[in-house]
C-alpha cells in the first residue's frame, strides 16, 4: 500500500460543485486508486508517450474524463479538473 495521498486543486468546490453525486464517486474512486499506485500514478492515463505532467483519464465509459497532477515530491495526486458530458 501506498503512503500517497490525494486531493482537489484548488478545491472540491471548485472542481466538483453541480457534478452528479454518482460522477463524483467514481471520481474520488479514481483517485483513490492512483493515489495507491503511488510514483506509478505519472504513467497512467494520457499522453501515452510520456509521463509525469497534467494526466486525463476516462470515466464512467468515456462520458467524461478527469484531470490529475501526480507529484511525487509530495506524495499526492492532484484532480485538476472534471469534464462530465452526461
Amino acid at each position: 500500500m501506498s503512503d500517497w495521498k490525494w486531493d482537489y486543486n484548488p478545491d472540491e468546490t471548485y472542481i466538483a460543485g453541480g457534478l452528479p453525486p454518482g460522477v463524483v464517486a467514481e471520481v474520488e474512486r479514481i483517485a483513490t486508486e492512483l493515489a495507491a499506485l503511488g510514483p506509478d500514478a505519472v504513467r497512467v492515463g494520457r499522453p501515452f508517450d510520456r509521463e509525469g505532467g497534467l494526466r486525463e483519464f476516462d470515466i464512467l465509459g468515456g462520458r467524461g474524463f478527469i484531470s490529475f497532477l501526480a507529484v511525487p515530491r509530495q506524495q499526492c495526486v492532484y484532480v485538476c479538473g472534471v469534464t462530465w458530458y452526461g
